[in-house]
């Protein structure tokens, strides 16, 4: 009884979740690891990508990505038309955060437009410029990175054209800037995201067991919509509503691209059955994105079929071979490259489309495979991997389970970090699908 009572007791400890912190605790965070980076990386970013002026401008709900990262917390969105002005002096290295706006942009950014001198908002931004006498002024425009294309075409077109003429040739793409901005975590960050991937985790485990899920009457859409209320009952939010798919041992084939496109809303989960759940949440301004595994037990199992358990092994080694590539300096397309090659000449099937996470939950950065492009990534793929940034480790490998006489796909995704240690799980990684419902010791 005692060991029973104990297995219960560390079961559900292992559930409690820390919840987030109240909103206006969340603002607070929010704000000083905003005025943190602006300190701390902005000024070396500037320099490495050689932009002493960047220029971010957008209009009242069509906020260009950057400049949602940046916005204090009370802010839901841009002001009318918001013209942020970053300014580095090659001297002192110092980096001066001005608005062209009617107010200061939280308390980083100092307003700096004077109304009564210039009425025109791009008068202003004209008057700044000849002022400060920039070599090269930045502007968010790219082929490769949606997150650093954020500067629309009207407010291009009015920009050049407000621009004084002897400084329009000196107008360059910020994207290296932009995706240095957008993929690059700070030391305070990095404490704070094992928190989120660790309550990723939980949420998983809860919503995979037997307070969630009885074989026979559940559905994968009614786990989904577990998820996702789950996850805003803990003061957390999603940035993609949560999927739910079935692997079985049956005659049909596994399409795993409809698992996330077209899926069966009425797919009863049953004993014997191979879950896969993909979720991610978003706290404070950071994103998590985690797919895992669980298993439905038989009457008389207590763990899932050997078979099973060697396809995830090899899924893991495949996230070992992965990982085992990233050097700083190597794009992501050598990256996949060099992994994919290492893997087949090792047995495994693999299926890689791994890509950077923060800010965003597909975030900016090198690119390393889609589902549909494993010779490569055009553009993003060619971005170099470079110390400080996340990553989902995102793939998945098909193994034949004797059990089953079939193939399977175990599909991994799990959070990581790339440092100068070499590379890191954030919050550990799944290693065995988790089992419902939980054996109890006797």
């Amino acid at each position: 009884m005692k060991k029973l009572l104990l297995a219960a007791l560390l079961s559900a400890a292992s559930l409690v979740h820390a919840g987030a912190l109240p909103l206006r605790e969340q603002a607070r965070v929010i704000d000083e690891l905003t005025a943190e980076r602006f300190d701390t990386l902005l000024p070396g970013l500037m320099q490495q990508s050689g932009i002493d002026m960047w220029i971010i401008v957008s209009r009242e709900y069509n906020e260009d990505p950057v400049l949602k990262t940046m916005l204090p917390a009370e802010w839901m969105s841009a002001r009318r038309r918001t013209i942020l002005v970053f300014v580095r002096d090659a001297a002192s290295g110092k980096v001066d955060k001005l608005a062209i706006a009617r107010y200061g942009v939280g308390t980083s950014i100092k307003a700096a437009w004077d109304m009564a001198r210039h009425p025109n908002q791009w008068d202003a931004l004209a008057d700044l410029v000849r002022t400060r006498k920039p070599a090269k002024i930045g502007i968010n425009t790219s082929t490769d990175f949606a997150h650093a294309d954020g500067l629309d075409h009207t407010e291009y077109t009015e920009l050049l054209q407000k621009l004084p003429t002897e400084y329009k040739n000196k107008v360059v793409s910020a994207e290296k800037l932009a995706v240095g901005w957008l993929e690059t975590r700070t030391a305070r960050e990095m404490q704070i995201y094992p928190q989120l991937v660790n309550e990723t985790h939980k949420i998983i485990a809860q919503g995979f067991s037997e307070q969630v899920i009885t074989p026979g009457l559940t559905s994968t859409e009614d786990v989904e919509w577990w998820f996702r209320q789950k996850i805003r009952d803990l003061g957390y939010d999603t940035w993609f509503h949560p999927t739910v798919s079935i692997q079985r041992a049956d005659a049909q084939a596994f399409d795993h691209l409809a698992s996330f496109s077209d899926r069966p809303k009425t797919n009863i989960i049953q004993a014997g059955d191979l879950l896969h759940v993909d979720i991610g949440i978003t706290y404070l301004r950071l994103n998590t994105d985690v797919q895992q595994h669980a298993y439905v037990l038989q009457p008389g199992e207590t763990a899932a079929p050997a078979g099973l358990l060697a396809a995830f092994a090899k899924a893991n080694r495949l996230q070992d071979i992965l990982t085992g590539q990233f050097r700083t300096g190597r794009s992501g397309n050598a990256i996949l490259a060099a992994a994919l090659a290492q893997a087949k000449q090792e047995g495994i099937a693999p299926v890689i489309y791994s890509h950077p996470i923060g800010y965003h939950g597909h975030a900016a950065g090198p690119a390393i495979g889609m589902w549909d492009m494993q010779g490569g990534v055009p553009g993003s793929g060619d971005a170099a991997l470079h110390p400080a940034t996340a990553y989902s480790i995102e793939l998945n490998a098909e193994s034949t389970v004797p059990e089953w006489k079939k193939p399977v796909r175990i599909m991994l995704e799990e959070d990581g970090y790339y440092g100068a240690d070499g590379f890191r799980y954030i919050s550990g990684r799944q290693r065995t699908p988790h089992l419902i419902p939980r054996p109890v010791e006797k």
